[in-house]
């Protein structure tokens, strides 16, 4: 294994080298019949729920992908969930990886892009990462109409439901990071131009909206859960709901095409699914339903993943998602990087690319938690170590053994440089996980216990701490979860993906702390309550270089920098 920093093309220069098949070829090796497809363009089309069958799904293999606590650049889920997918077929598994969107906030913000990496990426790979097929905004225009109909009820002289605009809990949203219009006032000069009050934006991945899109079983089920959505209340204490003012089927026409899931190609010509793209930690952090059944009605093997780390995206995977849609995994990938130990082993930023076994060694205990975390779920987890340049053969013979002392398989993955033939390993591990038969999925909490309860099992259970503290505010917030009925529903924690506690500063696998509920967060369309834990933005800003800064497009539309 090199140490030494080899030079590759960008991203979007292996992309845009890439020919891409005719998005009709792509759909014959899921024998879709061109008659069930609409085509956006070339290469890019979205497939109808009604192709969902319940029986193909009971019987294909779905595969989770998750990691451990990631570094702020993040350990390359994505790309390993690709890399998988393409390693599966080369050898000869019919394999479907199905993802979430990417936002336009971070890829214009941080991230530059999210569409895998090297070669394991999804294309067309701009398309992807900007407007695509239009689900973003149509989520957006339906989270907005509801804003504009609660407003407008305010004023109404003949209509008034009698709202407390100081209750309500509904916001607009944008799908960027503009952090000026977090806390904002609207209804400003005059009476023509509505009630003056206090408002504010989130990103539009954090929109209740969103969260229902991915939890809606099928279209009818969709206009319910938007009607459930909770906004407030009257003066007279009384809650009011999406359907107090009739706005589910207006919501609902605005997202009549968005429910379909997309389907598009990865670089080696194989099915890709992308639909829906919650965040993972404050929303669900998985794709839609809809999607991974559609994977699962095509494919003999399906690839998925949930955001950050298996703390937060596997957790909500596991115990929401695959809850509600009836889901059983049979095999979960956690990706792992060298330069993430060593970060939970002590290194700071710029000692990342710096060999050191004894940071490995130390950063290994956050591995193992998340470990013991999937065992917990009857899930016995093959660890694929995503390959970096300053990677030793040392570091990743210490990664293999501690994980086989732990009865884990760890495969080194290189998919970012190699795409297939550098993931068959894991593929062929993955593959054998699941014809063991040993792996039987099972939820680490029953919807039906107490709101407490469950807070209390994810917080002891999966992050590690002695206990769960509540502030006034939190605790208001349990008596008006009752109140509204939601005590049955499944728990969304809100919490940092930096660390296993409430506070990003503890690296690694800390002990003897408890976490803190500031308050709660009510989802009542999707079906979850949300506790949050310390400060959870739902509107980030931009960073001091934004990487739109590097972005370029010439006369003939090429664009350069977004990767």
């Amino acid at each position: 294994m090199s140490t030494t920093k080899q030079k590759f093309l960008s991203d979007i220069e292996i992309a845009q080298a890439n020919n891409m098949r005719p998005i009709k070829e792509v759909a014959n090796k899921l024998a879709i019949a061109e008659d069930d497809m609409e085509v956006y363009g070339k290469f890019k089309a979205k497939l109808p729920i009604r192709l969902i069958d319940e029986r193909k799904v009971a019987k294909s293999n779905l595969i989770l992908v998750t990691a451990l606590t990631p570094t702020p650049a993040g350990e390359g889920k994505t790309t390993v969930s690709i890399g998988l997918t393409e390693g599966l077929n080369k050898i000869e598994k019919q394999a479907t990886v199905v993802l979430r969107e990417p936002s336009l906030g971070p890829v214009f913000g941080i991230k530059g892009g999210a569409a895998g990496g090297g070669y394991s990426q999804v294309v067309p790979m701009e398309d992807i990462n900007l407007h695509f097929t239009g689900d973003f905004s149509a989520i957006e225009k339906a989270n907005n109409l509801l804003s504009a109909l609660i407003d407008n009820n305010l004023q109404s002289k003949t209509r008034n439901l009698g709202i407390d605009p100081r209750t309500i809990a509904w916001k607009r949203v944008m799908d960027m990071n503009d952090r000026a219009l977090r806390d904002i006032t609207i209804g400003l000069g005059g009476t023509a131009n509505g009630i003056p009050r206090q408002d504010g934006f989130n990103i539009t991945p954090a929109s209740e909206v969103m969260a229902i899109l991915c939890m809606a079983r099928d279209f009818s089920d969709l206009k319910e859960r938007l009607g459930n959505i909770y906004i407030g209340q009257t003066f007279e204490k009384k809650s009011i709901y999406a359907k107090d003012l009739t706005a589910e089927n207006a919501m609902a026409i605005l997202l009549k095409d968005a429910i379909n899931p997309n389907l598009v190609q990865t670089l080696e010509g194989n099915p890709a699914i992308i639909h829906g793209g919650p965040f993972a930690n404050i929303a669900q952090g998985t794709n839609t339903i809809l999607a991974t059944k559609m994977g699962m009605t095509l494919s003999e093997y399906v690839v998925t993943e949930a955001g950050f780390g298996a703390d937060l995206g596997a957790e909500k995977f596991l115990n929401i998602k695959c809850v509600s849609g009836g889901l059983k995994p049979k095999a979960v990938v956690l990706v792992a990087t060298i330069r993430a130990l060593r970060h939970h082993g002590g290194a700071t930023k710029d000692q990342y690319n710096d060999a050191s076994l004894e940071r490995v060694e130390k950063g290994f205990e956050n591995l193992e938690k998340h470990i013991e975390n999937m065992k917990k779920f009857g899930l016995n987890p093959v660890v694929a170590i995503n390959s970096f340049f300053s990677d030793s053969d040392d570091e990743v013979q210490l990664v293999q053994e501690r994980c086989a002392n732990m009865g884990v398989k760890a495969v080194v993955s290189e998919g970012f440089t190699k795409g297939g033939e550098g993931t068959k390993n894991l593929a062929i591990a993955v593959v054998e996980e699941i014809e063991n038969g040993s792996n039987e999925f099972k939820q680490l909490y029953h919807w039906k216990a107490p709101v407490k309860e469950k807070i209390e099992i994810i917080a002891k259970e999966i992050y590690g701490a002695d206990g769960v503290e509540y502030s006034k505010k939190a605790l208001i917030g349990l008596r008006k979860i009752e109140n509204l009925g939601l005590d049955n529903v499944a728990v969304c924690m809100a919490k940092t993906q930096k660390s296993f506690s409430d506070n990003e500063k503890l690296t690694g696998r800390p002990t003897g702390f408890n976490v803190t509920v500031r308050e709660f967060e009510f989802a009542a369309g999707a079906g979850f309550v949300i506790p949050i834990l310390g400060n959870m933005m739902r509107m980030p800003g931009l960073p001091a270089v934004p990487a739109s800064e590097g972005m370029t497009i010439d006369n003939n539309g090429k664009i350069s920098g977004l990767s």
